[in-house]
C-alpha cells in the first residue's frame, strides 16, 4: 500500500487518498491546504466521494458525525492550525464515541517561515492527546501509508478518534514568497 515514488519522496501524498478509499472513507471533508491537495483532488474526482470543503475545521466534526449516523465512513484533512479551531468540538466525540479520522498537516514544525504558526504548531499533538485523540506522527514517506492504514483500523473498528500528524520534514520546507 506504499506506492511511494522514489524519484521525489512525494508518492506519501498520493497513499493518504488509497488508505482512506481502502477504509470505505466515502467523506472527505477539508479546509483547503496545499500538503492534503493530492487527496483533495482525488476525493473531488472519484465519484463514489463526497468531498466537502468546511469553512472552519471544526465544521467537519459534525459534518463527519452526521456521516456515521448515515452509516458512512469520513476522515477530516486539515492542517495543525485548526486543530486549535477544533478543540472545544471534539467534546462531540468523546461524548458521541463516533469514529473520527483526522489526517494534520503540521505547521510551525520543523523550518516554519512563519511565526504565527509555531504555538498552535508546537500544542497541536498535545492538545490533541489532552481531548484523548489517539496520535501518530509521519516524518518518512514510508510511515505514511502504515500509520494510516493503523489509525483508520483503530478509528473505524474502535470508534476512537485517531489523528496521524505529517510532519513538515514530510511535507517539505515552505519558502516566503514575496
Amino acid at each position: 500500500m506504499t506506492g511511494m515514488d522514489p524519484g521525489d519522496g512525494t508518492g506519501w501524498r498520493d497513499d493518504v487518498f488509497r488508505v482512506l478509499k481502502a477504509h470505505g472513507v466515502r467523506h472527505v471533508a477539508y479546509v483547503p491546504d496545499a500538503g492534503h491537495s493530492a487527496a483533495i483532488r482525488a476525493a473531488e474526482a472519484d465519484p463514489e466521494i463526497q468531498a466537502v470543503v468546511l469553512t472552519t475545521e471544526e465544521e467537519g466534526l459534525g459534518y463527519l458525525a452526521g456521516a456515521w449516523l448515515g452509516g458512512e465512513k469520513g476522515a477530516l484533512l486539515l492542517q495543525s492550525s485548526g486543530v486549535g479551531n477544533c478543540i472545544n468540538t471534539l467534546a462531540l466525540q468523546a461524548c458521541a464515541r463516533f469514529p473520527l479520522l483526522m489526517v494534520v498537516t503540521m505547521r510551525g514544525d520543523w523550518a516554519e517561515f512563519n511565526a504565527w504558526q509555531n504555538p498552535m504548531g508546537q500544542a497541536t499533538e498535545a492538545a490533541l492527546r489532552l481531548m484523548g485523540v489517539l496520535t501518530w506522527r509521519a516524518d518518512a514517506p514510508e510511515d505514511v501509508a502504515p500509520l494510516l492504514h493503523g489509525a483508520a483500523t483503530m478509528a473505524f473498528n474502535g470508534d476512537a478518534a485517531c489523528a496521524l500528524l505529517l510532519g513538515q520534514r514530510l511535507i517539505g520546507e515552505k519558502q516566503w514568497v514575496k
